[in-house]
């Protein structure tokens, strides 16, 4: 059985994905500046759009109709592409841009922006879980990570109004907690990425019972999702009630049996948390890789609403490009206990730090690994009998905005026994 937030409550102000009126607004002037100063040049990247149109028929023909079959009509906002080359001429224009700050709507993330409505059409559905789009997709968002791990993408840390230095901005994020130099032109931030994955100062989200192998604690700065008991080996994802599926979560990885009839335990982050992860129970790696998946599918069960992520993340978890990290826990009630971070939109890249190999040991609160710009997600995954109990602030509730945010390293579960 899951315990989900309600669709309907779990709405794209997760924090980092803002109201479909800003999204339309923020393209319409992104289209704006284009018209007035002029396009930048064509990044070498948006070759590879011109080579998968020109070589498959089908993803041609599935990219083409996703722009033409977003709805019009009373009560909707605006479409924000008018036709294929209008789309990736905006594209090419977030290749030179970084997330800027926005009073109303937190944080716009540019590439999901650009295909925000698109994701939701028959066509789109197609398109975003066709493998040779996703391989496109994901050399393009290679390039604008690259930019993002530069220093062109420090141009949004200032003090301007859609800057990460205005006071708006720094109370939003919560910058005092965070190492920065107060005195630097850019906080002492080396790039935006730099700021994206910001460490903790020292003190701030201590390990919580760091004795107690029995405790589990939040491997990421997030919102509890969903609860599901009894998860099987294989099930259908794609349903509305996105169940979980261990075979295809897991990537196949030989773990499976072991959590059959166990426990899924799903979080998000929003745009303005702490990225980092980190180890969820003292244990030994065994196993640690990233999966490649989609980048911009979304559960077409959800109908409409599927255009926004936050909405598809039982299913992403299943297809979406991940990271997968097996712990044998030293708490032999426990076990093994597997975690899987996952990208939603953007670069989300899910990256892992060098020491995660087989064989490490990890102490309950160190980083594993990090994601880079874009909404994320994580699962927990726990063999069946593994947990007596998950603590009160761990559980999702029946309205989002009344679920709390729970701290990194704190904690969220119990072992059934302790030795």
């Amino acid at each position: 059985m899951t315990h989900q937030l309600s669709r309907s409550d779990a709405p794209r102000h997760g924090g980092w994905l803002p109201d479909p009126e800003s999204v339309a607004a923020w393209v319409a002037n992104l289209r704006r500046r284009l018209d007035e100063d002029g396009d930048p040049e064509r990044h070498p990247v948006m070759a590879e759009f011109d080579e998968l149109l020109a070589r498959d028929a089908v993803a041609r023909m599935q990219l083409e109709r996703m722009v033409a079959e977003v709805p019009e009509g009373p009560g909707r906002p605006p479409r924000h592409v008018r036709d294929l080359p209008d789309l990736l001429r905006l594209l090419n224009a977030v290749l030179t841009t970084a997330p800027e700050f926005s009073r109303d709507s937190m944080v716009m993330t540019p590439v999901q922006a650009v295909l925000d409505q698109t994701t939701a059409t028959p066509s789109g559905f197609a398109a975003y879980r066709n493998p040779a789009v996703n391989a496109v997709l994901e050399k393009y968002l290679d390039a604008w990570c690259e930019h993002l791990d530069s220093p062109a993408s420090l141009s949004v840390i200032d003090d301007s109004a859609a800057g990460w230095m205005s006071q708006a901005a720094a109370e939003a994020v919560g910058i005092e907690q965070y190492e920065h130099d107060p005195d630097d032109e850019h906080w002492g931030f080396s790039s935006w990425n730099d700021f994206f994955t910001r460490r903790f100062r020292d003190g701030e989200r201590p390990v919580e019972d760091p004795d107690d192998d029995g405790v589990v604690v939040s491997p990421c700065e997030s919102t509890p999702y969903a609860l599901a008991r009894d998860v099987q080996h294989t099930d259908e994802f794609w349903l509305k009630s996105q169940p979980y599926s261990l075979q295809d979560m897991l990537a196949g990885d030989p773990s499976v049996e072991e959590f059959v009839g166990g426990t899924v335990y799903q979080a998000y982050l929003s745009a303005t948390d702490y990225h980092r992860w980190h180890a969820p129970v003292a244990g030994t790696v065994e196993r640690a890789f990233v999966v490649g998946g989609t980048y911009f599918s979304e559960a077409d069960s959800e109908g409409p609403e599927a255009r926004e992520p936050q909405q598809s993340q039982g299913y992403m978890a299943h297809v979406a490009a991940r990271a997968v990290v097996l712990l044998r826990a030293d708490d032999p009630a426990l076990g093994l206990v597997a975690f899987v971070p996952v990208g939603m939109a953007d670069v989300s890249s899910c990256v892992l730090d060098d020491g995660v190999v087989p064989g490490a040991h990890l102490a309950k609160g160190d980083e594993v690994g990090r994601f880079q710009f874009g909404g994320s997600t994580f699962c927990l995954v726990f063999r069946p009998g593994a947990l007596a109990e998950f603590s009160v602030q761990a559980l999702p509730r029946d309205e989002a905005a009344t679920t709390p945010l729970v701290h990194v390293r704190s904690r969220i579960a119990r072992a059934t026994r302790e030795v």
